[in-house]
């Protein structure tokens, strides 16, 4: 049997709607979603296909219409808003620590300004990765308000180009085989940062900001990709996050999943300047030095120094 979800929301992600990755779901505008709840089957053409009333007799829908705009304008509704006090250090925000849907947001640690080095890939995604990919939705929105429950989410839908499989990476250290989040939580809590290597439009989809959240959280410290989908870009630098683009896009098929990477120039960077991308494979051989462009703006080397866009404002 086949699944199927018509929806006028303009969301058709896989597993969106009812989390399963076998439905599929199709975007239509509310007047065909009308007809096709009424109907029950995706072949019904509301323009020439006949349903059967309560009565027995046969009907037909007829052409919808109605107004471009409210009459009347639009209700401008009930004023709620309450300015905060004006000494904000006195508030503080109650929540219980046994919450699993609500956590208080700590932080990020600022770049410790080494060069990076000898970092581990933690995965080279394979072919297309949306928000939705990096972050799902469905049942996992609930913790929209815990990143660290929510981070439990992070690439689990992304392909590892390895083994062509989602969710399933090797930690490099240990050599085991586990789920991305739990390796890339293994390596934070051990002083290791990460890296992803990723292909073209990376990130596209929704704007949903906890596709750079989760990572910063988990100890990633640059996404590195053949192109970068632009709201996802510019939220991975507000995180704290290199958002790197390979000068060559040919040079993602160089890079290996198991290598070790350096980033070079990383310490002295500028906007305009490339910085260096040097991946070491386990067979000792060095045969990559790949120039990135980081598209580096002021803000970024701020964002990256305090920690992320939050810690701006609280320091």
């Amino acid at each position: 049997m086949i699944h199927a979800v018509i929806t006028s929301y303009n969301r058709n992600f896989t597993a969106r709607n009812d989390a399963n990755p076998a439905t599929h779901a199709f975007v239509a505008s509310p007047d065909v979603v009308s007809a096709l709840s009424f109907a029950g089957r995706l072949t019904f053409n509301p323009v020439t296909d006949e349903l059967v009333g309560g009565d027995g007799k046969p009907f037909k829908f007829e052409d919808p219409s109605g107004h471009e705009l409210p009459p009347r304008g639009y209700d401008p509704g009930q004023n709620t808003f309450q300015a905060p006090p004006e000494d904000r250090a006195a508030v503080q925000v109650a929540v219980s620590r046994t919450s699993d849907r609500l956590q208080l947001l700590q932080p990020f640690k600022p770049w410790d300004g080494k060069a990076p080095t000898d970092l581990p890939i933690l995965i080279k995604v394979k072919g297309k990765c949306t928000t939705d990919h990096i972050s799902a939705g469905g049942p996992w929105l609930k913790y929209r308000g815990h990143l660290e429950n929510i981070s439990q989410n992070c690439l689990i839908g992304a392909i590892n180009i390895e083994n062509g499989e989602a969710n399933k990476i090797r930690n490099q250290v240990t050599g085991e085989w586990g789920s991305v989040p739990q390796t890339a939580a293994h390596y934070r809590d051990h002083g290791i940062k990460w890296v992803v290597v990723g292909d073209s439009n990376y990130g596209e989809g929704s704007s949903r900001e906890h596709a750079a959240l989760e990572p910063r959280f988990l100890g990633g410290l640059a996404i590195i990709v053949r192109s970068f989908a632009r709201i996802h870009e510019t939220n991975l630098k507000k995180q704290g996050m290199l958002a790197l683009t390979f000068a060559d896009s040919a040079d993602y098929d160089k890079v290996r999943s198991d290598d070790k990477v350096d980033i070079l120039g990383l310490e002295s960077f500028a906007p305009g300047k490339n910085l260096t991308l040097v991946a070491k494979h386990t067979d000792g051989t060095i045969n990559v030095s790949a120039f990135v462009l980081p598209t580096i703006s002021i803000w970024l080397i701020h964002f990256l120094l305090i920690g992320n866009f939050p810690c701006s404002f609280i320091q």
